[in-house]
């Protein structure tokens, strides 16, 4: 092909015209870079050059002038020779697309030469340069004809038609087929040669570029300007289908305009997807995929963030899939190994967490587009902790975003619920993350405020909260997120109490380990702190008034009271009475007290049971301190138990009972 066109051919204007007659050419057209500007070395922010900075996202969807600056004179300069600006595509479109092959040839012959070494740097640099320059300038004039001298082809009766006429109502057809050539020449980013794909991982280029990295930000200009240029057409002809003559697309129906986007769009989604997840092998699953970026540079971002924008406004304009859709189709497929649409778009089946790189990537793009996501592939079952903690701590980001959504928080409450015994632990973490039992009421509420509170996403908390929290408290902070949505207040709780009330029953209960009813107290008190306090606590303590009495260990029975007083220390702050949950509590410290008192009571068993009514003491000591005015009914937390304590205890027992009574007469006064 590049044999077609010599450096004989005829441009349309002659070559003896005056230079000055034509229109100079523009400085550079926007396109991708991700080379040195001073002041984003570090922040990731998108370059001034681009799409997105030079406005010409924002003119593609409200139908604006693609270049208005530009291609004004009555004459153009594209590739070296001259051109009429208002006719030369429509008489010469094989001749500019024929020269547009070429210069890609000649930047991958450069590519390709073995002659690229240190000294040559700079004059490799500027001919890659200028290269690039004209094939994007090229594509430019593409657009800006387009958009100012296309027209809808109308119907011409046969041998009447001027020839001018008859080429311009095929140039559309004509625009199509070479598109669709230019497509099947750039191939696929994903296949582009290793020392091609290198130059993404290039850290802070300089000045001088190699021609590898030139051929790739053309590679992924061409892949956008493709897709710009198919929108641009659509929206000059209204809609009509566009047939090419002379191809059928690669399911061997006819090419279309239609067709082809959506061929070429599919592609550019499945290799940024692929490139995603070999980004996504590189990194550890568990505490440095959140904080790795899902792209490889920052005209990948871009790329990513032009794509968005686009299918949303095709979405909503032209009723067509959403940017969502269209991920969602591609990761089911990654997901299930299956093919999309009987095409074969070769997504890469070696991740070594397909679930785990679903999740990272949507919460990624997420940042880039913000909109809603359902939760089909959520599957926990199989999975470790680590894989786990990374996954919710995705959906909690996508929360914060987003919106809630109640389908995910009442997947994760179906597998939580039936792991509410287990540790929740990563062994190579230590201790870190773990939900340890704890040791006083006020510090249990507390620990439940703060999942009802999730810290901003942008914060350093919640980018550490791998490491500091486990899943399941990942998990109590998204289901606090939930119910505090203000759009329908009490709503979100009306769709997830029945859920969750439904799970606990008396052999659920009978079957909670320590960390098990840990985690059912912080559940409760989340819930208390959320939605209705009142109900929450009731419900509460009837669960928790099915735990066999004597069976129960005293550690147990410790924890019981000690969630039963945080739900008291929590009506204390919202002034309501405790007289209901305060006789609850005493009639049990009571018979504790009682078996304490009683001789025949074994000395083993008085010594399990003294730490019991110890921490019983500690927790009503903080119900009272916490009690501004000591008038909603706090005194019935002590009843008959407090009298038959005293006389029973040791001097060391003493001491404990003593502070305590100390501590009440204090708040009385």
């Amino acid at each position: 092909m590049e044999d077609d066109f010599s450096q004989s051919l005829t441009p349309p204007v002659s070559p003896f015209m005056v230079e000055e007659l034509c229109e100079p050419a523009p400085a550079w057209p926007p396109c991708f870079s991700c080379a040195f500007e001073p002041g984003r070395e570090e922040s990731c922010s998108l370059s001034s050059e681009g799409y997105i900075g030079r406005g010409t996202l924002k003119r593609l969807l409200l139908k604006l002038d693609p270049a208005p600056a530009d291609f004004e004179a009555d004459t153009v300069d594209i590739f070296g020779f001259p051109w009429v600006t208002e006719t030369a595509l429509v008489e010469s479109p094989k001749l500019l697309f024929g020269l547009f092959r070429q210069k890609v040839f000649s930047l991958e012959a450069m590519v390709q030469s073995s002659s690229q070494g240190f000294g040559h740097a700079s004059s490799l640099h500027y001919e890659a340069e200028e290269l690039r320059h004209q094939c994007t300038l090229f594509l430019t004039y593409v657009k800006v004809f387009i958009h100012r001298f296309l027209e809808a082809p109308l119907a011409l009766e046969e041998g009447l038609a001027h020839p001018f006429a008859r080429l311009e109502a095929q140039l559309p057809s004509t625009l199509v087929e070479e598109l669709f050539s230019i497509t099947l020449l750039m191939g696929r980013l994903r296949d582009l040669p290793a020392n091609v794909q290198s130059t993404f991982t290039i850290q802070h280029p300089g000045k001088l570029l190699p021609p590898s990295w030139h051929l790739l930000h053309l590679y992924l200009d061409v892949h956008w300007v493709v897709l710009e240029i198919l929108q641009l057409l659509g929206q000059k002809l209204m809609g009509q289908v566009v047939y090419a003559h002379q191809f059928v697309d690669l399911t061997g129906e006819t090419l279309t305009n239609i067709s082809l986007f959506e061929d070429h769009l599919n592609n550019l989604l499945s290799d940024l997807i692929s490139l995603s997840m070999s980004k996504y092998g590189k990194v550890r699953v568990s505490t440095e995929a959140l904080s790795t970026n899902h792209y490889h540079c920052v005209c990948t971002k871009e790329l990513w963030i032009l794509l968005i924008h686009l299918l949303e406004h095709r979405s909503k304009t032209i009723h067509t899939q959403s940017f969502w859709a269209y991920v969602n189709t591609l990761l089911q497929s990654v997901l299930k190994g299956v093919q999309v649409g009987g095409r074969d778009l070769r997504l890469p089946a070696h991740c070594k967490d397909v679930l785990g790189f679903a999740w990272w990537l949507l919460t990624h793009l997420a940042q880039l587009g913000m909109y809603s996501y359902a939760t089909e592939g959520l599957d926990l079952s199989g999975s470790g902790e680590d894989q786990i903690r990374m996954h919710v701590h995705c959906c909690l980001s996508l929360s914060l975003m987003w919106e809630s959504n109640v389908s995910v928080v009442t997947t994760l409450w179906e597998y939580f619920s039936k792991n509410l015994s287990g540790s929740f632990s990563v062994p190579w973490l230590g201790m870190s993350g773990l939900a340890n039992v704890s040791p006083s009421p006020l510090i249990l509420l507390e620990q439940a405020k703060s999942c009802s509170s999730p810290a901003p996403l942008t914060s350093t908390s919640h980018a550490q909260l791998y490491l500091s929290a486990n899943s399941f408290l990942i998990f109590l902070r998204m289901l606090a997120l939930h119910l505090s949505h203000e759009s329908a207040p009490g709503a979100p709780w009306r769709q997830i109490k029945g859920r969750i009330y439904a799970k606990f029953h008396a052999r659920r209960m009978a079957e909670l380990s320590e960390s098990g009813l840990h985690h059912f107290l912080l559940l409760f008190l989340v819930l208390a702190c959320c939605a209705d306090l009142e109900d929450v606590a009731g419900r509460a303590c009837d669960l928790l008034a099915l735990l066999p009495p004597g069976a129960t260990a005293p550690t147990i029975c410790a924890l019981q009271w000690r969630g039963q007083l945080s739900l008291t220390l929590l009506y204390v702050e919202r002034a309501l009475d405790v007289g209901a949950l305060a006789t609850r509590l005493s009639s049990s410290f009571e018979k504790a007290a009682r078996e304490f008192y009683l001789k025949t009571t074994e000395v083993a068993r008085r010594a399990a049971l003294w730490p019991l009514l110890a921490s019983y003491l500690g927790g009503v000591s903080e119900v009272w301190e916490t009690s501004a005015t000591l008038c909603l009914s706090e005194e019935k937390l002590l009843g008959e138990g407090f009298s038959l304590l005293l006389p029973a205890c040791r001097p060391a027992e003493l001491s404990t009972a003593l502070s305590f009574l100390q501590t009440a007469l204090a708040q009385l006064r």
